[in-house]
């Protein structure tokens, strides 16, 4: 799944996304609003992880979520 599609649906998603990364508010997740840098930056703040330990953790929720969200 593409970012453009996680973006575009990102109302649908973001409960995944709280699942995974519960530190992150519902607030924080309004305002992030799908973009992915934002998100990025959100993640490595609250769980105090590096660029790189974020970007993998991004990618493998990318992989899940093609294969566990139908979006239309």
């Amino acid at each position: 799944m593409n970012w453009d599609r996680i973006e575009g649906n990102w109302k649908q998603v973001k409960g995944n996304v709280k699942e995974q990364w519960g530190k992150l508010t519902d607030d924080q997740l309004d305002v992030i609003a799908g973009k992915r840098d934002s998100l990025a930056g959100k993640i490595q703040e609250a769980y105090g992880l590096s660029k790189d330990e974020t970007e993998k953790q991004l990618e493998a929720w990318q992989q899940r979520m093609k294969d566990t969200i139908h979006i239309k």
